[in-house]
């Protein structure tokens, strides 16, 4: 429902993937396909080619699967037989993964594939009220209140927004915690600060501010930087408080 509404409210197009163990990277971006009447070869797009792409369990699908995303959410393109075609902006890509503990079948996400993700997320369960009226309400589809180059336009003037020397300075300090920590096998990389720095930006232009605040970073550093951190299966939360930690060890001004 949420990629759903999230694809609905551009006006854009939504696709769903189920990962399965026998899923192929070919199933999520597509194939060339031989089609015998015009003696050629045909370019059979996947559902990686959308506005919004929700892939679901993506845990269960193996490592080489899982692989196929990471060009398409880095560079907005695929390559297929070594043929680049690139992804029509908006894109998004929202995945869900089973509990790692306790359930077979699954394969944890290798590192560069959780450095693409921009934030993790729990949704948790609803408050009792949004529950209920879960339960008497039938479900709604959102409105179209934008257009993707509205969303387009809106995403390049969120670059605009001013983060000063010291600020960087912040995000930086931040990261170098984290890689020095000695429960973090390895810390934040610098697509880390990159993102984090670009959500920032986003969370002061819709607050309608031109400049970046700590507290843009402070608030938005716990989903973006935790999910990055390597711990081992034995601490799975240490990523998570290590990034608290820091934001109270390191000083923002």
């Amino acid at each position: 429902m949420l990629a759903r509404a999230l694809a609905a409210s551009v006006g854009g197009r939504m696709t769903r993937i189920q990962a399965t163990i026998d899923l192929l990277p070919a199933d999520i971006v597509g194939a060339n396909v031989w089609r015998p009447e015009e003696g050629r070869f045909h370019f059979q797009p996947g559902p990686v080619f959308a506005n919004v792409v929700l892939v679901d369990e993506i845990n269960r699908a193996t490592p080489k699967t899982q692989s196929g995303l990471l060009e398409s959410m880095e560079e907005r393109q695929v390559t297929v037989d070594g043929d680049t075609r690139p992804i029509s902006p908006p894109f998004m890509v929202i995945a869900t993964q089973n509990p790692a503990a306790g359930h077979d079948g699954t394969y944890a996400l290798p590192p560069a594939s959780h450095d693409r993700f921009l934030a993790r997320v729990s949704l948790g369960y609803p408050s009792r009220p949004a529950e209920m009226r879960l339960l008497r309400d039938e479900p709604r589809s959102a409105a179209t209140v934008a257009t993707p180059d509205a969303l387009l336009s809106a995403q390049a003037g969120v670059t605009a927004v001013h983060a000063s020397e010291q600020l960087l300075r912040y995000v930086v300090d931040l990261l170098v915690y984290t890689r020095e920590h000695e429960r973090i096998a390895v810390g934040a990389s610098p697509r880390a600060g990159v993102r984090l720095l670009s959500a920032a930006r986003g969370r002061a232009a819709l607050q309608g501010r031109d400049h970046v605040l700590p507290d843009d970073v402070k608030a938005l550093a716990p989903a973006v930087l935790a999910h990055r951190l390597q711990t081992g299966w034995e601490d799975a939360e240490a990523g998570h408080a290590v990034v608290e930690e820091a934001l109270r060890q390191v000083p923002s001004t």
